[in-house]
C-alpha cells in the first residue's frame, strides 16, 4: 500500500505552489500571417551555374490582444542570389496567439521574444523550405537562431540608446 502524501506535499497553498499556479503559458493558435515568394530572374536563373549566396533577416514583434492573450510574430526574409542576380526572395510572417499570465513585465517580454519565437520557428522553417522547393529550387533549411542572444543584444542596444 502506498504512503499517503503529507499535508505539505499536497497543500496547493504553499508559497511555491501558489506562485506556480499563477504563471501560465499556453499556445492557442499558430498560423501564417503573411507569405511572399518571388523569383524575379526566372526562368534564366535556372540556367546559371548554381553558387548561391544567402542573406537572412530575422525580426519579431508582439502585441497584447486582450488580458493574458498575446500575438507574437516571427518575420523571416531570405534572399538567395547567384552572382549579382536574385534567384529568389521569400518572406514569411509566422504568428501565434499565446495565453501568458502571472509574469512581471520583464519576464513577459523575455517569453514573448524568445520562447514564443522558439515555438514559431519550426513552422516558419517548414513554410520556407516548402515554398522554395515548390518554386523549383533545392529546399532551404534554415539553422535554429539563438533568440535569447538576439533578445539580449536588442535590450543592450535599447539601454545604450537611452543612455545617449
Amino acid at each position: 500500500m502506498a504512503d499517503k502524501p503529507t499535508n505539505s506535499d499536497s497543500n496547493p497553498t504553499t508559497p511555491a505552489a501558489a506562485s506556480a499556479n499563477k504563471e501560465q503559458f499556453a499556445i492557442q493558435h499558430i498560423y501564417v500571417k503573411d507569405v511572399s515568394f518571388e523569383t524575379p530572374n526566372s526562368p534564366n536563373i535556372f540556367r546559371e551555374q548554381w553558387k548561391p549566396q544567402l542573406q537572412i533577416e530575422i525580426t519579431n514583434e508582439a502585441k497584447q490582444l486582450e488580458e493574458n492573450a498575446y500575438e507574437a510574430v516571427l518575420n523571416i526574409t531570405a534572399t538567395v542570389s547567384v552572382e549579382d542576380k536574385t534567384a529568389f526572395l521569400i518572406e514569411v510572417h509566422q504568428a501565434g496567439i499565446f495565453t501568458i499570465a502571472g509574469l512581471d513585465q520583464e519576464r513577459l517580454s523575455f517569453i514573448l521574444n524568445t520562447t514564443c519565437m522558439h515555438v514559431l520557428f519550426p513552422y516558419a522553417r517548414a513554410t520556407i523550405s516548402n515554398m522554395v522547393l515548390h518554386g523549383g529550387f533545392h529546399p532551404l533549411l534554415l539553422p535554429q537562431p539563438n533568440f535569447e542572444a538576439m533578445y539580449l543584444q536588442r535590450m543592450q542596444q535599447q539601454a545604450k540608446n537611452k543612455a545617449n
